[in-house]
């Protein structure tokens, strides 16, 4: 289990660097100029060239990404060149905004999905059919209706939570979750489907295999023939599927984020790609493919508790 742990490991700091260091040297090294955009057309050359050596760009490429790796491996991101504003600090003030959100919507997701899969695979026929329908015309819906339909009856109608904005939890856990549970529903909604599908598939599958009709012959209960036995064998596919959902609920959250005016990491991450914000870009760059390394790497451990035969 050490050595499969390792590998995985040492694969998903090979994945970070690959990426962070194409999208520096994508980004520094084109041939946008960088410090004329930030001044404007109207700036003179000699300007723009003092701007160039104050922020390095004059240095070669090669120095510059090693300067931003040393400084990424100690927690310095840099600072944004159109506010000033710390890299790392602005994330940290962000990230929880974005987390809150992605976090309620993953249990959502995993708390329905395991209802509807487990009910669609234990009673069959028309209960089988009719979760199935839910589940499709649940993800067939472009979530801007989703989102719209919700805050329209919620937020206009009934009142009972805001539409925009965020409050934090430290505040008050009450209007925290009355702020965040709109785009929580609606970032689950699309995910509902179709990791309930992969848990219904894999179990109808299990329940049809002959040691399950064994434990039926010796009088075990069918709750623990599908709690003890069926769902932890068939849980395999179906993590896999969820690792992907959560990183689509991360990846959808940045545009959620501008439907509800959340100011989190998606905002962040939207404005400074038209700025063209380089620091921040490769801030939010490499956040994300941390965040999804380690998503793979917990569920590469749950496969390997799962099933022996993964570590191999």
């Amino acid at each position: 289990m050490i050595l499969f742990l390792l590998r995985r490991l040492v694969s998903g700091i090979i994945v970070i660097v690959v990426v962070t260091s194409l999208v520096f040297f994508l980004t520094y090294g084109t041939s946008i100029q960088i410090a004329r955009n930030i001044l404007g057309p109207s700036a003179s050359d000699e300007q723009v060239a003092i701007l160039n050596e104050n922020l390095g760009l004059d240095r070669p490429l090669f120095e510059q990404y090693f300067d931003w790796i040393t400084s990424a491996v100690h927690g310095d991101l840099g600072v944004s060149y159109f506010t000033s504003e710390p890299v790392a600090a602005a994330l940290s003030n962000r990230l929880p905004v974005t987390f809150s959100m992605v976090i309620v919507a993953v249990l959502i997701t995993l708390i329905a999905s395991l209802a509807l899969g487990i009910t669609a695979a234990a009673r069959g026929g028309v209960v089988d059919r009719v979760l199935q329908s839910i589940g499709t015309i649940s993800y067939v819906f472009p979530v801007i209706i989703i989102a719209i339909g919700l805050v329209y009856l919620f937020a206009i109608v009934l009142r009972w939570v805001p539409s925009i904005g965020f409050v934090p939890i430290t505040r008050s856990p009450g209007h925290w979750l009355a702020s965040i549970i709109l785009p929580s529903v609606t970032l689950a909604v699309g995910g509902i489907a179709g990791l309930a599908a992969q848990i219904r598939g894999s179990l109808v599958d299990e329940l049809g295999l002959d040691y399950i009709r064994t434990l039926r012959s010796r009088g075990v209960s069918e709750r623990a023939i599908l709690g003890k036995h069926a769902l932890r064998n068939a849980a395999g596919p179906a993590l896999t599927v969820f690792s992907l959902q959560f990183i689509g609920i991360f990846g959808a959250s940045l545009f959620i984020e501008r439907i509800f005016a959340l100011p989190g990491y998606g905002a962040y991450a939207m404005n400074a790609t038209v700025q063209g914000d380089f620091p921040v870009l490769l801030g939010v760059t490499l956040v994300s493919v941390v965040l999804v390394v380690t998503v793979n790497l917990i569920v590469d451990v749950a496969q390997g508790w799962l099933n022996p035969k993964v570590r191999t």
